[in-house]
Order: C-alpha cells, then sequence, then structure tokens
C-alpha cells in the first residue's frame, strides 16, 4: 500500500508536490474515478491509476541528466509562445523527463533533469539544504554590508530568505562578479535579492548544485549521472529526511 502521490511521483509523473495539486485538481483516476482526497492510500498492484487517461506504470527506470543550459531556453516541458526549450536540447532521450526547478530564460548553467520525483522534491525543497551555486555579474560595486545581508537573509516580497552564503570575487570594471549560493528555489531569486541591495543582475550563471558542477560540460552539452553520483545525492537526501 502507499499513498497516491507518492506513488505518482515514484512512477515519474511529477514532482511530489506537483502530484498532490494534481490530485486537488481533479486531474487523477483511481480505478475509473476522480479523486481529490489528500492522502489517499493505493495498492499499485490492483488499483488502476490514470493521469489524462493513461495508465501510470508503478515504477521505470530512472534516469538523471545534468545539462549545461544556454541562454535563451525555457525550463519547461511545453511552452505557449512557442520558446526554445530545454527538453529540445535532449534530441536523444526517449524517457520523458523534468527539470528540477527552474532557470530563467536569461540565465544559464546547470539544471538537472529526471524522471525520479521523489529527488526532485528534494532537491528543490528547502529543508534538504543542497546548495545552488551561482557565479553573477551585478551592475555596481556592493560593498561588505550590503554583501553581509545575504548572510543574514533578505526581505523579499514573498517573505525574508534563507541565510546565503556570498563571496566578492573580482571587480570587473565598475561591476562585481559574485559567487552567491543559496538553499532555496524561489522565482528569479538570486536576481531579486540582488535587486534588494541595489545592485541588480547583469549575468547570472548557474555552476554547482551541491557537489555536482559543469566540469568539461559546454554550453547546450548534457551528460548522465554516474552511479555515484546518484548514490551520493540519495545519501545526502537520506541525511535531511
Amino acid at each position: 500500500m502507499e499513498r497516491l502521490h507518492k506513488f505518482l511521483a515514484h512512477a515519474g509523473v511529477a514532482s511530489r508536490r506537483t502530484c498532490e495539486e494534481m490530485i486537488a485538481a481533479g486531474k487523477i483516476k483511481v480505478n475509473g474515478a476522480v479523486v481529490r482526497e489528500m492522502g489517499i492510500v493505493i495498492d499499485p498492484e490492483k488499483d488502476k491509476v490514470e493521469v489524462a487517461g493513461k495508465v501510470v506504470k508503478e515504477k521505470e527506470e530512472k534516469i538523471y541528466i545534468l545539462l549545461n543550459k544556454p541562454k535563451g531556453y525555457v525550463t519547461t516541458v511545453r511552452d505557449q509562445h512557442g520558446r526554445p526549450k530545454v527538453i529540445d536540447l535532449l534530441k536523444d532521450i526517449k524517457k520523458r523527463v523534468y527539470p528540477v526547478g527552474r532557470l530563467d530564460l536569461d540565465t544559464e548553467g546547470l539544471l538537472l533533469l529526471t524522471n525520479d520525483g521523489e529527488m526532485t522534491f528534494a532537491l528543490t525543497h528547502p529543508k534538504y539544504e543542497i546548495g545552488k551555486t551561482y557565479m553573477v555579474i551585478v551592475s555596481g560595486l556592493p560593498d561588505k554590508d550590503k554583501l553581509k545581508r545575504f548572510q543574514k537573509g533578505l526581505r523579499l516580497a514573498d517573505g525574508p530568505t534563507a541565510p546565503a552564503k556570498v563571496r566578492f570575487m573580482k571587480k570587473l570594471g565598475s561591476n562585481a562578479l559574485l559567487e552567491i549560493t543559496i538553499y532555496e528555489g524561489r522565482n528569479r531569486q538570486i536576481r531579486r535579492m540582488c535587486e534588494t541591495i541595489g545592485h541588480p543582475v547583469l549575468e547570472l550563471k548557474r555552476v554547482a548544485m551541491g557537489f555536482l558542477t559543469l566540469a568539461g560540460l559546454e554550453s547546450g552539452k548534457y551528460r548522465f549521472l554516474k552511479k555515484e553520483e546518484v548514490r551520493k545525492l540519495q545519501a545526502l537526501i537520506e541525511k535531511k529526511k
């Protein structure tokens, strides 16, 4: 027996959080009937679960892809405006995968894609404290007091941020290169944090997620995670459960 939203996430339908939203919206059927109740328990061996008219299989082989996202691509599976999607770069991938979090259109760098809903949930939830590190070029030269505000947490429109790490790397003329590590995944978070201290972002690139980096991976290219990398991610997640 297994809770419905966990079954859907394990099957790679979407992240656990998104699966809960799909249930609430009446998009899931169990044995031919729409269900909306949170926490409903099913028997994967006996119950028939459907999403958009398609039967969900209990398990499928999990794949984990590390992509060096270029600028100009949206981090979605579908786009109503017809813009290039990160999925378009995975030309040889037959399985359906989903981005782990988002990088906006003008942001480049490290992006994970997977059909493992449980891992997606953990890597994007702040309680697991998986750091995402960015190299950021900002307008102007922020002083030490402004940078200390990152470490204490900044107040944004959707609430205060968790403490972040920041290092002043070097001057670039009248601008600055910063290294910023955050442990959350809010919409346009780095850009909004920098705007809050009065130094808007000019260039933004994610260079690491936890221990994973872009080493040897050109822009627009991808690779599968090694088995030991997947095991190490799973171990990091288990420590925080």
